[in-house]
């Protein structure tokens, strides 16, 4: 009598144990159908970006990939300053005649809706008094908006535009205002896209040559727009945009509304004794 009740609780082992290694290839089963769906889905994701960016690989690289080679592509760390610059480092970008008498200061951040609205408004009257000697505007570009909304736009739109820089000191202004004029909302980082950034470069006649998209594609003057970044930080000043004339403060705004161009240029003249 007492072999069949030994016998019994062993079967109902070997059933638990059977059932514990049906459910535990079940689980595996499960686990390499997942792991094969998602390599089917980032292999059509590869497909889909290769296609949208003709295969450029770098392009992609530089719009920011989790791969270490992605990175290294995206940030290089050698100092390469574009031509046409001026300030310590090469930090200042000046548009005008070098000769003269007075100097606007202009300072920005590509990803700065109340930059957008100053250069919506005054953008031309600014190039205008360049343009006829009244000024000589120097640029001082910031990126701190990637620290305070997240994202690399500030930043990667600034190295772009040391690329644009490079081509030439036109190039770089018409540049500029593509980009102001294509301002994503504050809170997306559209200019984070470098393909984003070659498209709106197209916008401008003549920049887009083979080094410049080089340029902008291996973010060759990403080092160089940290240094001009960290010399706004450095320069005192709290908000952008912000103007001076020969360091005397411009009012931009009258309540919300940026100033008529008829009251920027007064400002302008008056605070270089040309009224």
């Amino acid at each position: 009598m007492a072999q069949p009740t030994e016998q019994q609780p062993g079967r109902k082992q070997s059933q638990r144990v059977s059932a514990r290694e049906r459910i535990q290839e079940a689980q595996q089963r499960e686990r390499l159908a997942a792991k094969r769906r998602r390599r089917i889905v980032v292999g059509v994701s590869i497909v889909a970006v290769l296609a949208l960016a003709g295969g450029t690989t770098l392009a992609i690289n530089a719009a920011g990939g989790d791969s270490s080679s992605a990175s290294a592509a995206a940030e290089p760390t050698a100092l390469v300053v574009p031509a046409n610059t001026t300030g310590p480092d090469g930090t200042v970008i000046v548009y005008g005649k070098a000769d003269a008498a007075h100097t606007l200061q202009v300072f920005e951040d590509f990803r700065c809706p109340v930059c957008q609205s100053f250069e919506t408004t005054n953008g031309e009257t600014v190039k205008k008094l360049a343009d006829d000697g009244t000024v000589k505007v120097e640029y001082h570009l910031a990126a701190f908006l990637d620290k305070n909304l997240g994202g690399k736009g500030s930043r990667t739109a600034l190295a772009a535009v040391g690329a644009a820089l490079n081509e030439g000191v036109d190039k770089f202004k018409q540049f500029h205002d593509v980009l102001y004029a294509n301002q994503p909302d504050e809170r997306e980082d559209g200019f984070g896209d470098v393909n984003h950034l070659l498209d709106l470069a197209g916008q401008v006649p003549g920049l887009k040559s083979d080094a410049f998209v080089k340029a902008v594609t291996e973010r060759t003057y990403a080092p160089w727009a940290k240094k001009v970044a960290d010399a706004f930080n450095d320069s005192g000043v709290t908000g952008t945009p912000t103007v001076k004339l020969d360091g005397k403060p411009i009012t931009l705004f009258s309540g919300k509304n940026a100033v008529t161009p008829e009251q920027f240029t007064a400002q302008v003249k008056q605070a270089a004794g040309l009224q």
